[in-house]
């Protein structure tokens, strides 16, 4: 039995209880001041950026939202929680309830809840000495608890993914897990089958991909199964994970609530959530993943085009776009998925950092639809296109790229091409077919990629068959 904690980084300007900026890769202890420090006589203020975040987030997975909540302080000592005590909500969180399906499977969540990331300690490359970094204190941080529902640690990578991608679309966070925007801690116990009494829970941390936490969980779930099945007892208790090693270690007995002494914190009033307030971020909500899932299909696309769109929030409004104007929906997920992502992945950019429009792919497949550039020229084109954020129109235009659809002109090409490739037109009266296809491709060579591909092969044909019946000398 699986349950996730996954804490999520809000994509504030600012931090949760104070005006420090919010920026990951800054220099150590640049971004801080007396509150998030934890100096005495400061007073935390709510951002209510964090607040509205929180509740569009809890909306996107079908949460009840509180309409009172408030703010706990959970105690704790460790060198990175400057006050002793990090700012969190206990027993009114801003939601309960709601869950996210994955393959058909509904995953319930048991709450979810606002509080301050800690700062980081820093190990490696510091000799005999711990660093610390406060930048990240009081970032505002958001917990999402599932239910323990989770029965496979390959279902908690989905998971993890799925929820990544409602929060992206949320647009609450960038949820990047390099940059520790994403993170998550993994509960797992076992049990006999059949048995409705629960195993004892062992918590693990420090897993920094979804791959690690599927891996961490396969190999804590073998761990624990080969402990009871030689009649030990697992332990209850926290785990790190070792990447380098692929195991688990044992790093602190697992804390229970009554550890962390919780009670209000005195310097923060209650907040209390208007319900019109509530639906006007509701009325912000965009489409989620499941719902785009599911409009894709009814579009005709595949399951590979679906799932390459949806996963990048960026591509999909991209996508609806180039669709609204005009644009096959079919021919633009190809386009999008095959060809343009392959360029991206080529020139090492996303899809941003191109000049590429909605209104450019459109009328590249216009031009396609209409016979006026080849395949290989309209590779060319949107190339281009993404570099100087020309109109594809005008790139043909200019660039003399039209597709040669004159049989006249293509003869001449053919009959070039047979002439210089003797061997291909011996195999091809063998009766070598691909023969065919390769001559097409010389054709294409030959014309820059301007040769119409279908038409070409038509001409070639044409002429192997004059030649056959001995016309074919006179004609050249």
């Amino acid at each position: 039995m699986i349950g996730l904690e996954v804490h999520v980084e809000l994509q504030t300007r600012t931090k949760m209880f104070c005006g420090c900026e919010v920026r990951f890769g800054a220099p150590p202890n640049s971004l801080v001041c007396p509150v998030c420090l934890g100096l005495p006589g400061s007073l935390p203020v709510p951002n209510r950026r964090a607040v509205e975040f929180a509740v569009k987030a809890a909306l996107a997975l079908g949460c009840e939202i509180a309409p009172f909540t408030k703010f706990d302080r959970k105690n704790y000592h460790y060198p990175d929680l400057p006050k002793n005590y990090q700012i969190s909500q206990y027993d009114q969180p801003i939601g309960r309830g709601g869950g996210l399906e994955v393959e058909g499977r509904l995953i319930r969540l048991r709450r979810l809840h606002l509080e301050e990331d800690t700062g980081k300690s820093l190990h490696e490359g510091t000799g005999p000495f711990s660093l610390l970094d406060f930048n990240r204190a009081g970032v505002p941080l958001l917990e999402i608890v599932s239910e323990p529902d989770i029965r496979e640690p390959e279902e908690a990578r989905k998971f993890l993914q799925e929820l990544r991608l409602v929060m992206l679309y949320a647009g609450v966070s960038d949820c990047r897990m390099e940059e520790g925007s994403l993170r998550c801690d993994a509960n797992i116990s076992l049990r006999p089958r059949g048995s409705s009494d629960l195993g004892v829970l062992v918590e693990i941390k420090n897993m920094n991909s979804f791959r690690s936490v599927e891996r961490a969980l396969e190999y804590e779930a073998e761990r624990q199964a080969a402990i009871l099945l030689s009649g030990g007892r697992v332990v209850r208790e926290t785990r790190h994970w070792d990447e380098g090693r692929e195991l688990t270690f044992p790093s602190r007995s697992k804390e229970e609530a009554h550890d962390y002494r919780y009670f209000p914190d005195p310097d923060l009033v209650p907040l209390e959530l208007r319900p019109e307030w509530i639906e006007e971020i509701r009325r912000e909500l965009g489409e989620m993943p499941s719902s785009l899932r599911a409009r894709y299909r009814e579009l005709g696309l595949g399951s590979k085009e679906t799932e390459a769109l949806v996963e990048d929030p960026q591509a999909a409004r991209f996508f609806d776009r180039a669709v609204e104007l005009g644009a096959p929906p079919r021919e633009a997920a190809h386009w999008m998925v095959t060809e343009l992502r392959g360029l991206l992945r080529e020139k090492g950019k996303d899809l941003a950092a191109t000049r590429l429009s909605p209104a450019h792919l459109s009328e590249l497949l216009s031009l396609l639809r209409e016979g006026a550039i080849s395949g290989p020229v309209a590779k060319k084109v949107l190339a281009l296109s993404c570099e100087t954020g020309q109109s594809p129109r005008q790139i043909v235009q200019e660039e003399g790229l039209e597709q040669i659809s004159d049989r006249e002109n293509l003869r001449k090409v053919a009959l070039q091409v047979i002439r210089e490739n003797a061997k291909a037109v011996g195999d091809y009266r063998k009766g070598k077919t691909q023969a065919l296809t390769y001559l097409v491709g010389q054709v294409m060579r030959l014309s820059r990629g301007k040769a119409n591909p279908s038409l070409a092969g038509a001409v070639l044909e044409e002429i192997l068959k004059e030649e056959g019946d001995g016309g074919a000398g006179e004609k050249g």
